[in-house]
Order: C-alpha cells, then structure tokens, then sequence
C-alpha cells in the first residue's frame, strides 16, 4: 500500500511540493543566517517526495533546537502549519482522499517544529 500510495501522491502534487521545499531551502541559504532553516526545508522536501510508510518524531531537539524551532514558527512555521491543515481538511472530505489528507496533517507537524524531528 505505501508503495501505491507514494506513486499517485508523486503523480498528483508530490513533485511539486518537494520542489517547492527544495527551493524555498535554496533561497534560504542564500545567507548564512539561513542555512540552519533551510537544511530543514530540505528535511520537509526529502519526506514530502515520499511520505507513505514514515513517521514523526517530534522533540529531542536542545536549547539551540528550541530557540530555531520558535524563530520557525514565528516567521514562517505557522504559515506552513495552516496550509497544510487546509489541504489535508480538503482532502479529508472524501474517502479516497483521507489517507492523502492524513499526510498533509503529518507535513503541518513539520512544519511547526522541524528542529530535532527525526523522520523514519
């Protein structure tokens, strides 16, 4: 099932998504200052490409981790939280789209907290 799941999530959006990630990672790190939230936006980008058969694990992340993580979602953290709550709400209205919007639900974790999750 994840297999299939991770195939049509590629044809229909999964793509674009973790090319969108991987730029925003790009820009970024055109400062130094960036680099350290743009290698997460490169975290986001590599489990939105396939994001089927792997789990969160939120915490672990530090005194250094804290302070990245509320600098996140202070610029930009909580945009990508509620976007991805309201796809996953769009896609949730149908059966065949809840394990798609499951997903989206999954990414609003990240993107809220990226620092000190560890994907597997």
């Amino acid at each position: 099932m994840n297999l299939i799941g991770n195939m049509i999530w590629l044809l229909f959006g999964g793509i674009i998504a973790a090319i969108l990630w991987f730029l925003a990672g790009m820009i970024l790190c055109l400062t130094i200052i960036g680099v350290p939230f743009g290698v997460q936006c490169f975290k986001i980008a590599a489990f939105v490409l396939w994001p089927f058969g792997k789990q969160i694990e939120l915490g672990n992340f530090g005194v250094g981790g804290l302070v990245f993580n509320i600098i996140w979602l202070i610029v930009f953290g909580w945009e990508f939280a509620i976007g991805h709550l309201m796809i996953g709400a769009v896609f949730c209205i149908t059966i065949v789209g809840i394990p798609f919007g499951l997903q989206h639900f999954k990414f609003a974790q990240l993107g809220l907290i990226p620092f000190g999750a560890k994907i597997y």
